[in-house]
């Protein structure tokens, strides 16, 4: 069984000089590839289940399912709830198997954010899971704007929550299609200076890939979630399987032939993580 909390890969990353993945999952078919993937590459993974994969299948099945794959599994595979919004949903996840529960109050005050992250990290930490929390909002690819995230609160954040891992926002986007944008260094090492935890990017998917590995190996960042790029992957794939033979209709079938263009996706972006 290689069922691992986020601690668990993530300071062996913070002190190896590497990042772990955070892939967003949507169905099987995509979290059976990540896993093959990861296998491949011989590193750890971190299912993540966001809130459109909750909304398509209940937290329940999704432990079950990821606590499966990481049971058969020769490599560390990380069960995260990813963007927990309230205490329910995240003791649902502690309940339905996940090793680690990410409780998302980017939105709320600085106080109410720490108390209420605080208190599901104290959870988490009862029951042996992880928890990640996450100061300053990062925004979404033509929706709500980012709010940056302020060393200082960072810092507070980081001592009165006790989390895990802590997700920032310095320059980041949520479901950002391209690789044009960047991250603020600055900010980056700004916060670094004020905390040892290790730092999470979510939008990972709209970094460019030479960012990513230098962060990966010089920076406090040990995780990057990705999700829009490898969704676009899985997209590319189905299409294409869907196209090679319009008179098909076994969904088992055509979902069978996304496997590998998936897994060689899932590869690449993996391999940017890894330590020189």
């Amino acid at each position: 069984m290689t069922l691992a909390t986020l601690a668990e890969v993530l300071q062996p990353a913070l002190k190896g000089r590497y990042a772990v993945a955070g892939l967003v999952t949507l169905g099987w078919e995509d979290m059976r590839a990540f896993v093959a993937a990861a296998e491949a590459e011989g590193c750890p993974v971190i299912l993540q289940a966001g809130p459109s994969c909750r909304a398509h299948t209940p937290l329940p099945i999704l432990g079950k399912m990821f606590r499966h794959l990481a049971e058969n599994a020769s490599v560390p595979v990380v069960a995260h709830l990813d963007h927990g919004y309230t205490m329910q949903e995240c003791r649902e996840a502690l309940d339905s198997g996940f090793s680690s529960l990410m409780f998302d109050g980017s939105r709320k005050s600085l106080t109410q954010n720490i108390d209420e992250t605080a208190e599901i990290a104290a959870m988490a930490h009862a029951a042996g899971i992880s928890c990640e929390g996450e100061i300053g909002f990062v925004g979404y690819a033509n929706g709500e704007n980012s709010a940056g995230t302020d060393p200082d609160d960072a810092a507070k954040f980081a001592v009165e929550t006790g989390v895990d891992a802590m997700a920032i926002s310095v320059g980041n986007v949520h479901l950002q299609q391209d690789k044009e944008g960047g991250l603020d260094i600055a900010r980056i090492r700004a916060i670094e200076a004020v905390t040892r935890v290790p730092l999470v990017i979510h939008g990972g998917s709209g970094v460019p890939v030479a960012q990513r590995s230098a962060l990966a190996r010089g920076s406090n960042i040990c995780k990057f979630n990705i999700g829009t790029e490898l969704r676009m992957a899985f997209g590319d794939a189905l299409r294409a399987a869907v196209n090679s033979d319009p008179s098909r209709f076994d969904r088992v079938t055509i979902l069978k032939e996304t496997h590998d263009p998936m897994v060689a996706a899932t590869r690449r972006v993996l391999r940017a993580f890894m330590a020189e």
